[in-house]
């Protein structure tokens, strides 16, 4: 049988109303009863009723998440820090996948809107307009991008794009591809930013190709591009797109980093198992998710922040270096940068 808020006041040795109270007004209920009731809770596994609570609180204990793919390991770290941090503050989180289509993501913030006490919304591809409309429908808080004056959660992708590429001049390369994401990416905006600071501060000739999807499709597409343009090493929008580079120039029979060197962007899982393992900027992916569960619980407990409060938290990106990279062949054909080795493939 399930166990029942009878239960635990009877296991507590407490009225029915003061177990209430712990869980929905928990200011109103001495520390050390509180701790009893919901130790007895836990031994018990009484699970509080929602709906009843959200009728006494006006919340729901429910929070939505909007990622523009699902299928994306970005997304799915983010995710599970999301959710991690919800399960501890004893909230539930709802999924939506908005396929990468603005439009989509709009009507989902919408429809969860009455449902949820909150939206995470993860890297939106909306226009600033389309996202100043969702302002006041309910609580939101951004990952990944800065925007009408929201509250958000920001991973320093400038400053990685700036150590891949510093780290790929430190190397020799003077020629080097930039494969551009999605086109409305804040992160992108924010890394070519550092790519072209870098490139200047580091006498680096940048060939800016895209935009590409960020998917492993994507990268195979701006591979031949990237050879045809003579380049010597390839910074790539994602971890994603620079598997498909390598799967792209494995099949052209194009050595990596022997002919051309490799970088990503984020570290996911697979970065580490490619055959020759992945140079990448490190993303603090699961960080930023529990940072953003934070950060919108911060403002459902004070809607109106005091002076000075945060409603920006920067995460730091740090560079691996793996094997995807190594000094450029000092054989060129013709000065065009392009190693004796690819002529002619």
């Amino acid at each position: 049988m399930a166990v029942t808020i009878h239960d635990v006041a009877k296991g507590a040795d407490v009225s029915v109303s003061t177990v209430s109270r712990a869980f929905t007004m928990p200011e109103m209920v001495n520390a050390a009863t509180r701790r009893k009731v919901l130790q007895v809770a836990e031994e018990l596994g009484y699970q509080p009723n929602r709906a009843a609570r959200g009728l006494v609180t006006g919340k729901t204990g429910n929070i939505g998440v909007v990622v523009p793919d699902v299928a994306n390991p970005f997304f799915s770290a983010m995710l599970k820090g999301c959710t991690a941090r919800a399960r501890e503050v004893r909230h539930v989180v709802f999924l939506a996948d908005a396929a990468e289509d603005p439009r989509v993501e709009a009507e989902v913030v919408g429809a969860m809107a009455k449902q949820v006490d909150g939206v995470v919304l993860c890297s939106p591809r909306m226009q600033p307009a389309q996202l100043e409309r969702l302002v006041g429908t309910t609580p939101i808080v951004l990952v990944n991008r800065d925007e009408a004056g929201l509250p958000a959660v920001l991973m320093d992708s400038g400053d990685g794009a700036r150590q891949a590429l510093e780290h790929l001049a430190a190397l020799g390369h003077r020629r080097i591809a930039h494969l551009a994401g999605p086109p409305a990416s804040w992160a992108g905006e924010e890394r070519l930013r550092g790519v072209r600071a870098a490139a200047t501060a580091s006498d680096v000739e940048t060939v800016e190709l895209g935009p590409f999807p960020p998917t492993f499709q994507g990268g195979v597409q701006a591979a031949d591009l990237a050879l045809a343009r003579g380049v010597t090493a390839v910074l790539a929008f994602n971890d994603l797109m620079a598997v498909g580079v390598l799967n792209r120039l494995a099949a052209r029979g194009v050595a990596v980093p022997g002919d051309i060197s490799v970088t990503g962007f984020d570290d996911i899982e697979m970065s580490a198992m490619t055959t020759e393992p992945l140079t990448t900027v490190r993303m603090p992916m699961e960080a930023a998710g529990r940072a953003a569960v934070d950060l919108l619980l911060d403002g459902l407990d004070a809607p109106e922040p005091s002076e000075g409060a945060p409603t920006h938290r920067w995460l730091g990106t740090q560079l691996i270096v793996r094997s995807t990279t190594a000094p450029p062949r000092e054989d060129t054909a013709g000065g065009s940068g392009v190693p004796r080795a690819l002529v002619g493939r």
